[in-house]
């Protein structure tokens, strides 16, 4: 899947699984819940235990059945590790120019992270192909409805904040897609074993998000 496929089917799916899993093997199973509630976008965040490695399980397991990134990047020498373990998308919290070349040199997609309107701007210019708003519960929808009207053509994807509930608002605003962690993937059900309900939160995460393209449709 090149880089413009790539981009095509995350807005596509408009939902992008964020994963901080308590270790690798439960990881891996978080994982298999969320695709099995129809979830196929998923980051793997850096601070997973043996994130890279669990990330080059996934793709032998998966291939192009998903879309499989790794996330909070904050160091360049993240960068051709997670190329090399199989991520197609690369993503990061911070505006760091620094990283960010280092990620937009990867030719692999790139959501780098911001918050106000000058690093949006920075991030942008940087390369960014999806800009990240970290942390969307900070300002809510309603911000980045405000975000969108000076940078009206930059792709946004918030992260943190982000509910079932929720999720028809934040389309309204106007996001390229949303990234959701502990509302959809909550790391302590997996402690717990309760994978079938992870399943079914993805359910109703995949639901809202048809229900929200359905209705800006409409």
């Amino acid at each position: 899947m090149d880089k413009s496929r790539t981009l095509e089917r995350i807005e596509e799916l408009g939902l992008v699984a964020v994963i901080r899993g308590p270790s690798p093997e439960l990881t891996v199973q978080m994982v298999a819940a969320l695709v099995e509630g129809g979830v196929q976008g998923i980051e793997i965040t850096y601070s997973t235990p043996k994130a890279a490695e669990v990330v080059r399980n996934l793709d032998r397991q998966y291939g192009e059945r998903i879309v499989l990134g790794m996330g909070t990047l904050t160091d360049p020498i993240q960068v051709a590790e997670a190329r090399e373990a199989g991520a197609r998308f690369l993503v990061s919290p911070i505006c760091d120019p620094n990283l960010g070349k280092a990620m937009v040199g990867s030719k692999l997609p790139v959501m780098i992270g911001a918050l106000t309107p000058s690093e949006v701007f920075q991030a942008f210019r940087l390369g960014s192909d999806v800009v990240k708003i970290f942390p969307g519960s900070l300002g809510g929808p309603a911000y980045l409805k405000a975000l969108k009207g000076p940078f009206p053509l930059i792709p946004m994807m918030p992260t943190g904040g982000v509910s079932a509930s929720n999720v028809g608002d934040w389309f309204t605003a106007g996001v390229f897609a949303v990234g959701a962690g502990s509302e959809l993937c909550p790391p302590a059900l997996a402690k717990e074993g309760r994978f079938a309900e992870i399943t079914q939160k993805a359910v109703e995460f995949v639901q809202a998000v048809s229900r929200a393209r359905a209705k800006l449709k409409s």
